[in-house]
């Protein structure tokens, strides 16, 4: 009985300190979102967002993905691939309009959740093409912001360009909110290389077996 006591109390300690870490976590993110928000000028409701990112091997391959954030952390279940196919190897640009074209159609076709803002990971160009492709497709009120590395390619160094014109830069790297757009774009990051590197992968070696007689 005595050691059924301990255990018991044991399992009591661990859930308490693993719901004080859970709610840390969740208020962390909360201060991280309103930072956010500030940091944009968005409106009190903006919570989802979706980012975008491309990834390729010399133009071999590429895969675009969208990453969902949404009620203070990243929705998993809601990620999603695209195989590019079609366009001229390496073009970034027209592949982030293909992706941005399957994913918004089947939304507006299925009246599916739209994101509050969405995340492009790159600078004017792409902002620019994925801005095209929201005209095209209807989609004027969702707030576009262009992630750019800039000239240095480091990380806490980048630019930010908004659909409305806007340019954030030499922003305070302590700035919570630029911590989440960090977070979400190298989740973004993150996928689309997985991706890529599975589709690839299975493509050099789908092309070695068929080469022997």
């Amino acid at each position: 009985a005595g050691d059924k006591k301990i255990w018991l109390m044991m399992a009591i300690r661990n859930a308490k300190i693993a719901l004080t870490q859970k709610n840390n976590e969740q208020a962390s993110q909360i201060k991280r979102i309103i930072a956010f928000r500030d940091l944009l000028n968005l409106p009190e409701q903006t919570n989802r967002i979706e980012c975008f990112d491309i990834s390729h091997t010399m133009g071999e391959r590429t895969v675009g993905s969208c990453v969902v954030f949404d009620k203070t952390i990243m929705q998993n279940k809601e990620y999603r691939r695209y195989n590019i196919k079609n366009i001229e190897p390496g073009d970034d640009y027209a592949a982030m309009r293909q992706v941005l074209e399957r994913r918004y159609k089947k939304i507006i076709s299925e009246d599916l959740v739209r994101p509050d803002i969405i995340l492009i990971d790159g600078g004017k160009g792409q902002l620019s093409a994925a801005s095209n492709i929201m005209s095209e497709l209807g989609i004027s009120d969702i707030m576009l912001v262009g992630v750019s590395k800039g000239r240095l390619r480091k990380s806490g160094t980048e630019t930010l360009f908004t659909s409305n014109g806007d340019i954030l830069e030499n922003i305070d790297q302590n700035n919570l909110g630029f911590h989440l757009i960090q977070q979400i774009r190298d989740e973004s990051h993150r996928f689309a290389i997985t991706g890529h590197r599975a589709r690839r992968d299975k493509a050099r070696i789908t092309s070695s077996i068929e080469e022997i007689e």
